[in-house]
């Protein structure tokens, strides 16, 4: 096994247009980080990061943000804003029979749905952006600004969140693909090392044991991630013999391969975005004059702080939802029994057509039910060890470890599926 996954990454070192995607990739990397230090004027870096230090929820958003939020860099917002927007357009999907014969038109249908998410994402960052600045004017992390000053700020994070997009759709089109997850992907990488490095930094003898454990652990998790995320169930398909003009094709057997979790890492990030939004709402409003609504802010915030029970539980169930709904999404029983009967195949003891659809579905939401309940424990779990052990400085990692792992899977495959074009047939297998 290692010896072909070695014989692979030479291959791929070999060949020397994917060498070159993969260098335009480590480039887009390398600018990334070096915005992430590139702080906005006028912030009080000292006080921003001491109120980081006393804030698990910032601490959580800062991990997401790569690090651009606890340095207040240009690209402060991350990719949030867009990650919303597109959960936004894929909900509206479902619901608009006309954006959902869009998405059906190939090239061109998500060509402007991509249009569609652009658009969206600008109020989305003003938003944001106002909010983060309201929060950190509270804070006194930022001083007064004139209109011109406030403008610019404004203006500085909207650009920011952009040149991230350009950066994602350029690791998609020129680099090895799928950009806004590699993005963040460098994101939660770039920033293990600095919570590792604090955590190391208070360890005592108590601790000690304790860390071990958690290490083990992370082992065990990152083994059961990449089981799910590479279990499949096959259902195998019989084509009879036809004739189609003048030829006659022999029957054959092939497989239908349902992925234990069809959704990937999607469902995570999607969670993600909208379990911090409560406590980003609550964190805003606190400081508001009126003494209901900054009752209620607070009431938001503290309900959903991330070591407690209501913010587990909301995220277990969000990634349980989101899982299920991009499944829905992405694998259509209705489309795959249509052209299984068009093909004259037949799936053993069911009925083509009907029949066939209701066996996938059944089949199908049994198999995401499993998926689904291990991405949210899996989402949960390091909160549970936090809490066993103690160690806060790690409650991020299982969430992180999740992300970077189901990335890494996905973009090996796109690698396979690149050297299978350049006829590597034989060695991936």
């Amino acid at each position: 096994m290692m010896e072909d996954i070695l014989e692979k990454i030479r291959l791929f070192l070999r060949d020397p247009e994917l060498k070159k995607k993969l260098l335009f990739t480590l480039g887009i990397f390398l600018i990334f980080r070096i915005f992430a230090y590139l702080p906005v004027p006028a912030i009080n870096l000292t006080r921003l990061r001491t109120l980081f230090a006393q804030n698990q929820f910032l601490s959580l958003l800062d991990i997401f943000s790569g690090g651009t939020l606890i340095n207040f860099s240009v690209m402060a917002l991350g990719l949030n804003p867009y990650i919303n927007a597109s959960i936004i357009l894929q909900l509206l999907t479902a619901i608009f029979p006309q954006l959902e014969a869009l998405s059906k038109e190939g090239e061109y249908g998500q060509y402007k749905i991509n249009q569609y998410t652009r658009f969206l994402t600008v109020p989305l960052t003003l938003v944001q952006s106002v909010g983060i600045f309201v929060l950190l004017k509270n804070q006194k992390i930022i001083g007064a600004l004139s209109p011109l000053e406030f403008i610019s700020f404004i203006f500085t994070m909207v650009a920011g969140t952009f040149i991230l997009m350009w950066f994602g759709e350029l690791i998609s089109e020129f680099g090895l693909g799928n950009g806004i997850s590699l993005l963040i992907f460098a994101g939660i990488v770039g920033r293990i090392p600095v919570s590792f490095g604090r955590t190391v930094a208070i360890f005592n003898q108590q601790l000690l044991f304790n860390v071990i454990i958690f290490l083990a652990l992370a082992v065990v998790v990152i083994a059961a991630i990449v089981f799910i995320n590479e279990a499949t169930r096959k259902i195998p398909v019989y084509y009879a013999k036809r004739i189609k003009g003048n030829r006659m094709y022999q029957g054959a057997t092939n497989y239908l391969p349902l992925k234990l979790n069809q959704a990937g890492v999607i469902p995570i990030i999607f969670a993600v975005s909208f379990v911090l939004m409560p406590q980003l709402v609550g964190n805003f409003l606190a400081y508001v004059k009126n003494p209901a609504v900054a009752g209620a802010a607070r009431f938001l915030a503290t309900l959903f702080n991330p070591s407690g029970f209501f913010y587990n539980f909301f995220y277990f169930i969000l990634v349980i939802g989101f899982t299920y709904f991009y499944t829905v999404v992405v694998f259509n029983p209705q489309k795959i029994a249509e052209e299984i009967q068009k093909h004259g195949g037949f799936i053993p003891g069911i009925r083509p057509g009907l029949a066939t659809k209701q066996y996938l579905e059944k089949i199908l939401y049994r198999i995401t039910s499993v998926g689904a309940i291990f991405l949210g424990l899996i989402a949960i779990l390091p909160a549970i060890v936090s809490r066993l052990t103690g160690i806060a400085n790690l409650v991020i990692g299982g969430t992180g470890i999740l992300i970077v792992v189901s990335v890494i899977l996905e973009t090996f495959k796109m690698v396979e599926s690149q050297l299978v074009m350049r006829s590597y047939e034989k060695f991936v297998r």
